[in-house]
């Protein structure tokens, strides 16, 4: 008698993040920056200005710049489940700004990938480059359900406070994003893990007020 056949589980795969983003960076210097960042946003996607915007709306006709911004990923952390990635790293502007960049990744059901969050800020001195990009996963949840049906969620839609633009959760609930834009416009974004059953804070974005 056949054995019956286990469901299968989600599972991380943060290379497929990093493989995202790089593709990402290259795109808007193939096809320009706007037209790179409209092609791979999510819907509900948002972005900073250095207010929040929906980002597709914002970028809607929007033409790209002469030159595309340049980046890197350097870290990329995600969940148990690997419905949730997060790439953050090094960029650099065609006026030689130096700077660094944090992007949140949600895997569809047809396993590709969109980004849902978009930021980023100068920086005094330049990250250095990176020889290897750094890894962080959560630590699974006991009893994890398995991969849904296509087109089915995990688990049931995230709290209410953590629906709203600009915050969201994995499907498994370990790893979760926030983010605080100020009254004078400066943000705080930040990337929390569970590890061990507890939210640490692995990435935590500060942006001063812009002028």
């Amino acid at each position: 008698m056949p054995m019956p056949r286990m469901p299968m589980r989600l599972s991380a795969n943060p290379s497929a993040v990093v493989a995202a983003e790089i593709a990402f960076a290259r795109l808007a210097q193939e096809r320009g920056q706007w037209t790179a960042f409209r092609k791979t946003a999510a819907k509900d996607a948002v972005m900073f200005v250095p207010q929040m915007v929906t980002a597709q709306t914002w970028l809607k006709g929007r033409k790209d710049p002469p030159v595309s911004v340049k980046w890197q990923p350097q870290m990329v952390v995600m969940s148990c489940d690997g419905s949730i990635g997060v790439t953050t790293g090094a960029a650099q502007w065609p006026n030689g700004t130096h700077g660094y960049f944090t992007t949140v990744w949600r895997r569809d059901r047809k396993g590709g990938w969109q980004w849902v969050l978009d930021h980023g800020d100068i920086v005094a001195t330049p990250r250095p480059p990176a020889d290897i990009i750094m890894t962080r996963l959560a630590t699974c949840p006991r009893g994890m359900p398995p991969m849904p049906p296509p087109g089915k969620s995990a688990l049931p839609p995230p709290p209410a406070a953590l629906a709203t633009p600009g915050q969201g959760m994995s499907e498994d609930g370990s790893l979760k994003w926030t983010s605080d834009v100020r009254p004078d416009r400066s943000r705080r974004i930040v990337i929390s893990l569970m590890t061990n059953g507890v939210y640490e804070d692995v990435l935590v974005n500060e942006v001063a007020a812009q002028p």
